[in-house]
């Protein structure tokens, strides 16, 4: 593949196969070679990035079971999209292929005008599906809008979602929620949205409510309303395996859940204890979920966060998800989870969306999910996941959202102050300051963490938290735009500083600053922060 000039931009090497074995799927690798100036991104959300360095990353969605930090890969959402600049040019590389695999990178070595250049090479090993791969050439703004074009354009979240939402595992009740937003409100702190965890349901099922410490939660919703705020509500896909439970009766009823080859449905252990999760590889089971949103919607949620949807089942050892030989429908192919796996999250969101957006038609469905594959854009977007306290955890914040941009998953953001432990004030701030120019500006974090609340650090950091959120609500209609933008021309909000100029070989090694920024915010003792 080459420039109109005749300048190699990438060389596929002929495909290797394995035959099936045992009634298994085909492997098969494929080894390309790149310019020896060019760089990797993409590959889904990596916390190393955004450029990717030499070594081998997986392609398969997982939850790492503890806050994550740089080193730890794969993540949450995986995707066999590889973004590849150089000073020839730049161009998308798309396998359309859900299966397990992995692709080994190394960069290229210039000879210093001797002509030994060393080219760089990307080798996919994937272990079942298609080779079917997309090539899209261009500059990083027309890969962009092609991209969006074959995998669909990116939804539009309400103006809300793009303003600052406060969540917490652990609010504890009604009087809590109250409370954090007097508040806000006291302090002359701008908020937008308050999200409710797993802690609201009763028993952790989900699509229920404890009554006893949210008696009146549509009343809550609606107080909430009246005063700017919207309430956004967790949405697991494990349902509890027990009888009296009205939606896994209403699932059974559906034969909506995912079985084994013996016909047997599949059991997990989540938040609920013993589970089962939907096939939303079906059309008439994304329906049924869809559905489900009414009850949410009654309830006064007006947002939807998806969790633990890689999907991940608890498990002493081995893989935290689904056996790999359990079937699923495929939109009517048949197939196991190996193939499932990856899409299963994009399918629960395609359900979401859809049945929000047909329960409240007049408004615009808001929904973002920890898991998802190329093309979940259409249906909102994601965030970091469990993300480590820590200044490394800082980094790796900025380095998915930019990764995912370059994806084709515009809106994204971290949990604020991480997800674990205590920050120290500064870092709170400098985190705070960086996700104040993120699209998803969330603090958010474990039932054992320390507290997220601006107020919790001293006054001087208070000052500039405020400083930070009255910024953020002036510069709403911006946001507003790049919102409209991405949805048009795929372009990411949050775009790397090479975006215009991708020959600059000094801005393609820049990882840790974005445009609208006015100083780094990545280190301890960083001044400044716009």
């Amino acid at each position: 593949m080459c420039t109109p000039g005749g300048v190699p931009l990438r060389r596929d090497l002929p495909p290797r196969w394995w035959e099936p074995v045992g009634g298994g799927a085909a492997r098969w690798t494929q080894r390309s070679e790149v310019a020896a100036d060019a760089r990797f991104f993409g590959l889904g959300g990596r916390a190393s990035g955004p450029r990717l360095r030499d070594g081998v990353h997986r392609l398969w969605n997982t939850d790492p079971g503890r806050p994550f930090g740089p080193g730890d890969d794969p993540l949450y959402l995986t995707m066999p999209v590889q973004l590849v600049v150089a000073d020839a040019g730049t161009h998308l590389v798309f396998h359309d292929n859900s299966f397990d695999g992995t692709v080994m990178l190394r960069e290229g070595v210039e000879g210093a005008g001797s002509g030994h250049d060393r080219a760089g090479t990307s080798e996919l090993r994937m272990a079942g599906g298609p080779l079917r791969c997309w090539v899209v050439v261009g500059t990083p703004a027309r890969v962009a809008q092609v991209w969006a074009s074959l995998t669909g354009a990116a939804a539009v979240p309400p103006a809300w979602a793009l303003g600052h939402q406060h969540a917490r595992w652990g609010f504890g009740d009604e009087q809590e929620v109250r409370r954090i937003v007097a508040g806000y409100h006291e302090r002359g702190l701008p908020l937008d949205a308050v999200h409710l965890d797993i802690d609201h349901y009763d028993a952790h099922q989900v699509f229920t409510v404890d009554q006893d410490r949210f008696p009146k939660l549509p009343v809550l919703a609606e107080e909430l309303r009246r005063d700017g705020i919207r309430l956004v509500s967790i949405v697991d896909p494990a349902v509890r395996a027990a009888p009296g439970n009205a939606v896994f009766e209403a699932g059974t009823a559906e034969d909506a859940f995912v079985r084994d080859a013996s016909g047997s449905v599949v059991r997990g252990v989540g938040w609920p204890g013993e589970v089962v999760f939907p096939d939303f590889t079906h059309a008439r089971v994304r329906e049924w979920w869809g559905g489900l949103y009414e009850e949410r919607i009654a309830q006064g949620f007006a947002g939807f966060w998806h969790d633990m949807n890689e999907p991940t089942s608890f498990a002493a050892f081995g893989e935290t998800t689904l056996p790999r030989s359990a079937r699923h429908a495929l939109e009517g192919r048949g197939g196991d989870h190996r193939e499932a796996h990856n899409v299963y999250a994009l399918c629960m969101a395609r359900a979401g969306y859809e049945g929000v957006r047909e329960g409240v038609p007049e408004e615009r469905p808001f929904v973002f999910s920890r898991s998802g594959w190329a093309g979940m854009q259409r249906y909102g977007g994601t965030w970091s996941g469990d993300v480590a306290t820590g200044w490394p955890g800082l980094r790796a914040s900025l380095s998915l959202v930019l990764g995912l941009g370059l994806c084709g998953v515009p809106y994204s953001g971290p949990d604020v102050g991480g997800f674990d432990g205590c920050p120290s004030p500064e870092l709170y701030l400098r985190w705070f300051q960086l996700a104040s120019y993120l699209p998803l500006f969330r603090t958010h974090a474990s039932v054992r963490a320390g507290r997220r609340e601006p107020w919790e650090f001293g006054a001087e950091v208070l000052g500039h938290a405020r400083v930070a959120l009255v910024e953020r609500r002036r510069l709403l209609p911006y946001f507003v735009t790049l919102a409209q933008l991405a949805r048009r021309t795929g372009a990411p909000y949050v775009r790397p500083v090479w975006w215009g100029t991708p020959e600059d070989r000094a801005l393609r090694d820049c990882e840790d600053a974005f445009p609208a920024r006015r100083r780094p915010a990545g280190g301890s003792g960083a001044r400044g922060g716009g």
